[in-house]
């Protein structure tokens, strides 16, 4: 005789989650995350904005309905920067129209000491007691701790509530819009699209304030290594210039924003952005060289800085071309190569070689081959074996009369690097890709998202690196430019901006695949995610449209300079 066995069991009215140091928190299913959040919060920890939920990066609302892993993500995460940043955005642009409903704000670009420019057509400059205005209905909207809601609706719906506000270029991105619907946020009844998580409501938005620059104003917000207070703002007013140059660039183009750039794909139009781009760097390059040679009796070393993967190389190489086009004769002087032994070399926090470190250079050394080349000295130069980290002997070197010396390294802005050579016998040259090309007025595109993918490639061609493995070495790399780059960046006697216009549509083919292959469950996992879904508001196009000798070509590859040199402009002899 068979007998049915059955065991049924009650689902639990409770849910558990397991934090990531291991303390268990009980809740009632389909409690929201951040409830659970509010209790591990600790008084004196940095503000928790948002979490991961079992490998997924969630906003606070995200209900929980079983059992969950779970990592906050607060404001010292570059996730949680995002999120209290893009949140922070919203609040102005709400207070904006509830003050301001007949004017545009455009939110622009970033500032290195933690801020957004932002600013208003319809009001240039912007005045103090306009800007105290916003600032008090701002704060009133914090006081209030008013809910952002988050809602999704058809794409039907979002084309007519764009259109009925006037959002052109909220309806031109639509345009390209994969899916057929789309989220909208709303506070006091003002909807808006955000490309990414919010906090829940307004009282979470508790450090801000407005000021000031230029013909616009700033809004600032806490930096991720000291997230509960606003540091100073810096004076930048050459990264402002190389901004308002590129926005006039892209106003000359007809593309101030992605919507407009897919257009110009979709109506067979895309070579004349990518001509017309790549000659504003011809261009921007030979005024540069132009400088140089009309200076040519004082300066005797170019110094060239920035950060990882702004095209550094290829343009210290096309400068290199335009020098000779104006009579003068180059020499390219390799910073790699004055390291100091790696043993020598110095510590980070975590105990690892720090070679971004300025102390990582031999500066000693280079001081006095660098004036002893200007002299016209015959000195033998070092070669750095990276594989046994010592230094060798180099060629030997003399200078030709009026030759110039091409230094190109991190930390070529930073005036203790050279300081046996006078001030006025450089010029130092600031290269970054400063993107201002943004999704829509209220929709930023960080630089820095520009250079990760640039870097992807480039790892992946040149060092075998997986996406994956480039990911989890880039926060490194951004603390090692906030330390060494950034704070001289206003040193430079000219700003070279390297983006261009066009340049995502270029990387997204190649890009798109490299992070597929970053596995579901690891931390980079969820950058890679978060970059894809960034890259879907892109046409791609074919890469053979590229210039050979564009700086796009050091990331993606086939580049014509990636073998020149000038080494035949200077004395060599055999050591």
């Amino acid at each position: 005789m068979n007998t049915e066995i059955r065991i049924e069991q009650k689902m639990r009215e409770d849910v558990e989650i397991i934090m990531a140091d291991g303390t268990v928190l009980c809740g009632p299913r389909h409690t929201q995350v951040g409830a659970f959040m509010r209790k591990y919060q600790q008084p004196d920890h940095p503000l928790i904005v948002g979490a991961i939920v079992n490998n997924e990066l969630r906003e606070l609302t995200y209900s929980i309905s079983a059992d969950a892993t779970v990592t906050p993500v607060d404001m010292t995460d570059s996730d949680g920067a995002r999120i209290y940043r893009r949140s922070l955005t919203f609040l102005l642009e709400v207070a904006f129209i509830e003050l301001f409903p007949d004017w545009r704000l455009t939110i622009d670009h970033s500032v290195s000491s933690g801020a957004y420019y932002c600013h208003v057509p319809e009001q240039e400059p912007f005045n103090q007691a306009l800007l105290d205005a916003l600032i008090e209905q701002m704060q009133a909207l914090v006081e209030e701790d008013a809910p952002l809601m988050k809602e999704k609706v058809s794409l039907a719906e979002a084309r007519a509530f764009f259109s009925k506000h006037g959002q052109d270029d909220k309806l031109r991105l639509l345009n390209y819009r994969h899916g057929d619907d789309l989220v909208l946020y709303s506070l006091h009844g003002k909807r808006d699209y955000h490309h990414g998580y919010m906090v829940p409501s307004t009282g979470y938005l508790r450090w801000f304030d407005l000021q000031l620059v230029d013909l616009g104003f700033v809004i600032r917000f806490p930096r991720r290594h000291a997230p509960n207070e606003l540091l100073p703002l810096t004076s930048y007013p050459q990264l402002l210039a190389a901004f308002r140059q590129y926005g006039g660039w892209l106003e000359t183009l007809g593309i101030q924003s992605v919507g407009a750039l897919n257009d110009t794909i979709n109506d067979g139009r895309i070579n004349e952005v990518i001509l017309v781009s790549e000659a504003l760097h011809t261009q921007q390059i030979s005024r540069i060289a132009n400088n140089i040679r009309k200076r040519k009796d004082e300066i005797h070393v170019i110094l060239i800085a920035g950060p990882s993967s702004s095209g550094k190389t290829t343009f210290s190489k096309r400068l290199m071309i335009q020098l000779l086009t104006e009579g003068l004769s180059p020499f390219a002087l390799e910073m790699d190569n004055y390291f100091v032994d790696r043993v020598d070399t110095p510590l980070n926090e975590e105990g690892e070689y720090d070679f971004e470190h300025l102390d990582a250079v031999n500066r000693e050394l280079l001081n006095d081959h660098i004036t002893r080349l200007i002299a016209g000295e015959r000195v033998q130069l070092r070669h750095y074996n990276f594989k046994q980290g010592i230094n060798e002997p180099g060629e030997k070197v003399q200078l030709d009369p009026g030759q110039i010396i091409i230094l190109e390294g991190i930390h070529g802005l930073n005036p203790k690097l050279l300081e046996n050579i006078p001030a006025e016998q450089s010029y130092r040259i600031y290269v970054s890709c400063l993107t201002q090309l943004n999704l829509d007025r209220h929709n930023r595109i960080s630089t820095t998202d520009t250079r990760e993918l640039r870097r992807i490639l480039r790892d992946a061609r040149d060092r075998g690196y997986t996406a994956q493995q480039t990911i989890s070495h880039w926060e490194m790399v951004r603390r090692g430019e906030k330390n060494h780059i950034f704070p001289y960046q206003e040193n430079a006697d000219i700003m070279f901006n390297s983006a261009l216009a066009y340049e995502l549509t270029a990387l997204k083919p190649l890009v798109e695949p490299l992070l597929r292959q970053v596995p579901y469950g690891s931390h980079e996992y969820i950058e890679a995610k978060r970059l894809l879904k960034f890259l879907q508001w892109f046409m791609p196009i074919e890469t053979h449209m590229i210039p050979d000798d564009s700086i796009l070509r050091e990331f993606i590859g086939d580049s014509i300079l990636t073998d020149f040199k000038v080494w035949q402009n200077a004395n060599l002899y055999d050591y």
